[in-house]
């Protein structure tokens, strides 16, 4: 499904926070959304979710303005994939995987045969079906990570959007998460990732936007986009792309104690 986002501009009473924000994000790709604190990022991703509407501007899904879906119209387009945070009940994993499900039900129906085949799809294409009678809390971050992501493909929508989905986990679990994620994006999910590392955008992203004060700073392919004047700009630090064996890499440009840089 194409995302489609206009004009966007958003204010919290009367302190803005999105200011003509446009992009179109396709199937297919992996955007990444970078910038520093309290830029945008998360109320980006609740506006296009329907959970700020009282925005300016049109966001649209394959050419139909949000304004016009119900919640549950939106949530068979649109799934939220969030950092990986406590729960307060023992869910098991299939119930938490299940819950992706839940707009397809009425209000007081439970999960039914299909419903439970979607998602014991969801966990086998993720590769955790062996956890599915595991309680929620005792997975580690990476698979407890990994679980929410099947349960927004249990939800069957075609646009991902990660919030931060890799900032609580080790440096291994980041890269199992990212790869899932990069898989998806090839499969033809379309996919808005937001991070605090640029260097995951490096690896994963097809193209990166950058916001910065509520707007957009860049946006483009990534190698063209990451530059050291869009490092100074979001993050007010140097820093540069270095080609190795392995791939690019961005190195910080640090300051010696004698005033001389360091490269």
């Amino acid at each position: 499904m194409m995302l489609s986002v206009r004009d966007l501009t958003f204010a919290y009473k009367k302190t803005p926070v999105l200011s003509g924000v446009s992009f179109d994000a396709e199937p297919g790709e992996l955007m990444a959304v970078l910038g520093p604190n309290g830029v945008g990022k998360t109320t980006l991703f609740r506006c296009i979710l329907g959970e700020q509407k009282r925005y300016k501007g049109m966001i649209a899904i394959d050419g139909t303005d949000l304004r016009t879906l119900s919640t549950r119209e939106t949530a068979h387009r649109v799934a939220y994939i969030p950092q990986t945070h406590a729960m307060t009940f023992r869910f098991s994993v299939r119930d938490v995987v299940l819950m992706g499900t839940s707009h397809t039900l009425s209000p007081l129906a439970s999960p039914g045969r299909e419903q439970e085949r979607i998602a014991e799809e969801a966990m086998e294409r993720l590769g955790i079906e062996g956890l599915s009678d595991r309680s929620f809390d005792t997975l580690s971050g990476g698979e407890q990570q990994l679980c929410y992501v099947a349960r927004a493909l249990s939800q069957q929508a075609k646009i991902l959007l990660m919030d931060e989905p890799t900032s609580s986990l080790d440096y291994g679990n980041q890269l199992r998460v990212l790869n899932v994620v990069k898989d998806l994006a090839k499969d033809g999910y379309t996919v808005l990732l937001s991070t605090h590392n640029p260097q995951h955008a490096l690896w994963y992203a097809d193209r990166v936007l950058a916001l910065h004060n509520g707007s957009v700073a860049a946006l483009g392919p990534v190698k063209e986009t990451l530059t050291p004047a869009l490092f100074e700009t979001l993050y007010g630090t140097r820093a540069e792309l270095c080609e190795t064996p392995g791939g690019s890499v961005i190195l910080p440009v640090s300051n010696k104690p004698n005033g001389g840089e360091m490269k």
